[in-house]
This record gives structure tokens, sequence and C-alpha cells, in this order.
């Protein structure tokens, strides 16, 4: 029987359309399929519980490092505390009524929180800014020193520091062990070392200390920046928000969060996926045609001619 060659041709041309169909359909499951994945993983980079260097803006944390005998040059460390607050509040007016010394009773020689204390009072207090990994100015390490001195041969204390931000009420932001002070010696200052980690935005900051017995937490002294211009206007900020460039740098090469990195992705996955589906129909295509090669029929058609001849 004699095939011609555009019978076999149409018939290739067939097979060659219904794979085009297959690959077709192919081609879109795989677009859709890469879709769902880059959705999903969108997903997965915005959900809070899945961010790893995420932090909490209601949550102020801070570390701290005691020294009570020793100053600086020969410190003798005391302990090592973490402590947490609620969010930083920086509106309203900036009254230690709101303080400690404001809800304690007041102690020997003090009538009122506000007032001088006669019997207990601050000799010196200074403080060293450290830390400003992203050199704008602004540090979130604070090294505080304070000489506290009294009319007694010894009293045992301790101090509670605070900070306000932009002239806003004060916020407590850490606390010190008890410690002894002797007389008016200054061999008694205590330091100390205090890393803002969180919760503190850049600005400008006023410190404030509060002095009370250990005994019964009776309020004592106080100092802040109108007794010492050391503890006024500090530029400060935590280490959340003091992060140098090129760690940002690192974090952004490394991370790839961003939408647009993933977009990226996808349609680099789709490029893959087009690449192998065309390779894969130009192989079975090439495949068909020589597998189904017209050469011997129109061999056998030539030869039955050739007899007839």
């Amino acid at each position: 029987m004699y095939t011609s060659i555009e019978d076999f041709a149409s018939e290739v041309i067939d097979m060659s359309t219904k794979t085009a169909t297959v690959v077709s359909r192919n081609s879109i499951y795989m677009m859709i399929l890469s879709l769902i994945v880059f959705a999903a993983s969108s997903v997965v980079r915005a959900d809070p519980a899945t961010a790893g260097d995420g932090t909490d803006a209601d949550v102020r944390t801070s570390i701290s490092s005691h020294t009570a005998k020793g100053g600086r040059d020969n410190p003798t460390e005391v302990a090592e505390t973490t402590e947490d607050y609620g969010a930083l509040v920086t509106t309203g007016e900036r009254s230690q009524s709101a303080t400690r010394a404001g809800l304690s009773k007041p102690g020997t020689g003090s009538t009122r929180a506000e007032s001088t204390s006669f019997d207990f009072w601050f000799y010196d207090a200074d403080v060293i800014l450290f830390n400003d990994d992203d050199g704008d100015g602004y540090y979130h390490g604070i090294d505080l020193l304070f000489d506290a001195d009294t009319v007694y041969v010894a009293a045992d204390v301790y101090a509670v520091l605070y900070l306000s931000f932009e002239g806003g009420p004060w916020n407590e932001y850490a606390v010190t062990e008890d410690f002894t002070i002797l007389g008016a010696s200054g061999s008694d200052e205590y330091v100390l070392v205090t890393e803002l980690m969180s919760g503190y935005p850049t600005g400008s900051y006023d410190l404030l200390i509060e002095l009370f017995d250990a005994f019964d937490g009776a309020f004592l002294a106080s100092y802040g920046p109108s007794d010492a211009a050391d503890l006024g206007f500090l530029p400060l900020e935590d280490f959340d928000r003091d992060k140098p460039i090129d760690e940002v740098r690192v974090v952004v090469n490394r991370g790839g969060g961003g939408a647009m990195d993933g977009w990226l992705l996808s349609a680099f996955l789709l490029i893959l996926f087009a690449s192998a589906i065309r390779k894969i129909w130009r192989r079975r295509n090439d495949r068909l045609v020589r597998i189904d090669s017209p050469a011997p029929i129109w061999q056998s058609g030539q030869n039955e001619r050739e007899e007839l001849r």
C-alpha cells in the first residue's frame, strides 16, 4: 500500500500538536506551582513569629554590670543584671512624683520626695557614653559613676536610675545592688555600666539617680540634670537601632527577605522550568521524527513505481 508524504506529514503534525498541548499544560501547572511556592514563602517571611531579628516595640531591655568598689580604675564586679520594662513613656509632665521617690516614704532628713536630704547627698556623678556602632553620634552604652555620701559612719543603700526622652516623663531603666556608703569617703563610688538593648528610640535623654535606704526603702536623695550637666542631653539609642552599615548590608545580602528578592527568585525558577520544558519538547519532537521517519515508505513507493515502469 502506498503512503504519500502528505499523509505522513499530517500525522506528524497532529502528534506534534498533541505533544505541544501537553507541554503547554505542563508549563501552566509549573507556573501555578511556582507562584504557590512564592506566596507561601512570602507569608512565612511576613509572619512575625518567624522573624529572627524582630523586637517587641513595647518592651525595653537593658543589660548592666555593677561595680560597688574600686570605681573605674580598680573595679570589683558585683553582679550582672538584665532589666525588662514596659514601653518608654515619651509624653506627659516630667515629675519625680511619678518615680519611686514619689511613692515611698521620706527618709531621715528628707520631708518630701523632691527635697534635698540633709543626712544623705550626692557628691558627684559623671557619665561616659560608649558603643556607637553606626557612627551617627548616638550611643547605646552608658557608663555611670556616682559618689553618694552620708553624715553617718556607714549606711546600706541602693539606687534607682531613670531616663527621660526629649524632656518627657522619667522612665526607670536600672536598679543597683545594695551597697554600703562610708561617710564622706571617696572610695565607695558605684559604677553602673548599662547597654540599652531595645525599646529606646534615637534622641536626647536626661538621667536621674534616686537613692533609697536598703533597710526600709525610704527615699534619701536624688541627683539629676539640674545638679550636674553631665546627666543632661545624652545622645542615646538602643542596640537594635545602632547597627553599622556593613552589618545591614550583610543581613540584606544573606537574608533576602524582601518582596523583590522573592519575585526575582520566582522569575528565575520560571525561566528554568520553561527552559527545561522546551528542551523536553524538542527532544520528544526530534525523537518522533526520527522514529517515524517516512524514508522507508518513500523508498518502498519508489521501488513500486520503478516496477510499474
